[in-house]
């Protein structure tokens, strides 16, 4: 009976999926109206099977694209990071969720309200911190997906964080925590660790001079100790790291003259200061690495 009900969910999930992809695919999913979705949050997202819980996990992923925050952020979202952190979804649920996912997250042009692809790779977080807790992808499976979270966090350039009416957007924020869950998964590759750095240092101080005033350094940060403890760079790699990361700005002709070069400098400050505030009190042999690469710079911040 086991057998026969994970074989009914896994034929539930590849119907929805197959729903979700076409012309047809809405929020709220078919059979669902807001009210019942508000009825199934005040149920603290319970449901009375797996397969019905599978299927309506997948046709929720649609509502990651709405414009209405409570759809996207506190019902979609907020069942999808529930049904994942209580372990419910098998391997192929899963697979069958991240696949759709990363379909959300590859489609730049039906992104209407710019909310569906960071929304798309904050669920990626979840499903890569499913693997992190109860390993379930191939080597090359967790590589690939860690290496999609750096490609979508290099890739960031809608730098809207929260917006009343709409909500959050979040998109570096959202990347970061991807970055975080996979960088944090012992069974990692360091090549994959490094292509994940790599990112991060693609929007410490962003080139367009957007100054980030949503907690972005913060979530940069809490990703990049994540690789450090990881000790996947040594200190010449993280000193060559840094100087990638955070531009030379006192060698500018426009220090302090130029509202994109002081965008740039509070970004470097915040993230440089917040990175020493978590590395000075941790004894990690990887952070201890990065410790004195930090500190110069630091001293070069102008």
């Amino acid at each position: 009976m086991r057998w026969f009900g994970a074989a009914m969910s896994l034929v539930l999930v590849g119907e929805v999926f197959a729903a979700s992809t076409n012309a047809n695919a809405a929020c709220p999913p078919q059979g669902y109206d807001e009210a019942s979705l508000a009825a199934l949050q005040g149920r603290e997202f319970a449901v009375d099977s797996a397969a019905q819980r599978d299927a309506l996990a997948v046709s929720l992923l649609d509502c990651l694209g709405s414009p209405d925050p409570r759809l996207r952020d506190a019902i979609a979202f907020s069942a999808l990071q529930r049904w994942m952190r209580e372990g419910a979804f098998s391997p192929e649920t899963l697979r069958a969720l991240r696949t759709r996912l990363e379909a959300i997250l590859d489609d730049e042009t039906g992104d209407a309200h710019g909310v569906a692809r960071p929304f798309a790779a904050l669920a990626l977080s979840e499903v890569a911190r499913t693997d992190r807790i109860a390993p379930w992808m191939r080597a090359d499976e967790r590589a690939a997906t860690a290496r999609r979270a750096a490609a979508y966090l290099a890739s960031v350039r809608d730098y809207r964080g929260f917006e009343a009416g709409v909500g959050w957007r979040h998109g570096v924020a959202h990347g970061a925590d991807w970055a975080l869950q996979s960088a944090m998964n012992p069974a990692l590759d360091a090549d994959s660790l490094r292509a994940l750095a790599r990112a991060i240092a693609s929007q410490v101080a962003p080139t367009s001079g957007h100054a980030y005033t949503f907690g972005e350094p913060e979530r940069l940060t809490r990703a990049t100790m994540a690789i450090a403890r990881r000790d996947a760079l040594d200190e010449a790699q993280w000193r060559a790291w840094f100087a990638e990361a955070v531009p030379r700005l006192g060698d500018d002709a426009n220090a302090w003259n130029d509202a994109v070069w002081l965008a740039r400098r509070h970004d470097a400050s915040a993230f440089l200061h917040a990175l020493y505030w978590q590395a000075d009190r941790d004894d990690a042999p990887g952070v201890a690495k990065m410790k004195s690469a930090l500190i110069e710079a630091l001293r070069d911040l102008p």
